[in-house]
């Protein structure tokens, strides 16, 4: 049965344009129909096409759920974009089915992608909860400047992931149950001293990825599946 984004409200969901014109058109699907449709708020429903429209596909429907998130943490990365934003997609995809909350582009000063289209982002999130039977979307933020981010960001945990030769903790060793972490993930250039030190004073902990340097997208994945095995 095919997935889909929606508005829904009491029995009834519209489709987006978007989201209408894959139904339709891509997928032929025409009225009478059996879909489900999600809101990315917790709620998953079974349906039945009533309006078979490209622009605006209406639904009726007869199984209605609110879906609880099946973590018992929540999670924040913080991760600069990379060069080459195929890589930030393949994270973002990886992430949401792995399980995550938000996902934010920080600019850094070794940043290499200055842009970032987090529609495109949004997107790529969507089409991820759908693939892997999720109810809940998670938040796609803009790009928005490190020393801005650090000092707006409320988490029980907070980490910040470097390859200095500082003192630093794994990350089992910053787990407790039922808490929210948010990971400061570098750009390709790695954080500079500067915005280490600015981490550390505004409360964030020196966090280690393991005895290997990985690429940005990788070690926020790292960061996604080893918080998610260790609160299992």
């Amino acid at each position: 049965m095919n997935t889909f984004f929606g508005i829904i409200q009491n029995n009834a969901a519209i489709l987006n344009e978007e989201e209408s014109l894959h139904c339709v058109k891509v997928l032929r699907h025409k009225v009478g129909d059996i879909i489900q449709v999600i809101d990315g708020k917790g709620t998953r429903a079974i349906g039945k096409i009533e309006a078979a429209h490209a622009r605006q596909c209406a639904v009726s429907l007869s199984n209605k759920e609110t879906v609880g998130k099946t973590r018992n943490y929540e999670l924040q990365i913080a991760i600069a974009p990379t060069k080459n934003i195929e890589r930030i997609e393949w994270f973002v995809e990886k992430a949401v089915e792995t399980g995550i909350d938000r996902i934010t582009s920080i600019k850094c000063k070794n940043s290499e992608r200055t842009v970032v289209k987090e529609e495109r982002l949004r997107k790529v999130a969507e089409s991820a909860v759908k693939q892997s039977q999720q109810a809940w979307l998670p938040v796609v933020d803009p790009l928005v400047d490190f020393r801005e981010f650090i000092r707006n960001t409320a988490a029980d945990v907070k980490l910040i992931a470097h390859c200095e030769k500082d003192e630093k903790k794994n990350i089992k060793d910053y787990i407790v149950a039922g808490k929210s972490y948010c990971v400061l993930i570098g750009p390709e250039g790695d954080f500079t001293g500067d915005e280490i030190r600015m981490a550390l004073e505004a409360g964030y902990q020196p966090l280690s990825l393991g005895n290997t340097r990985l690429r940005t997208e990788t070690a926020g994945l790292y960061a996604c599946t080893a918080l998610a095995v260790l609160n299992s």
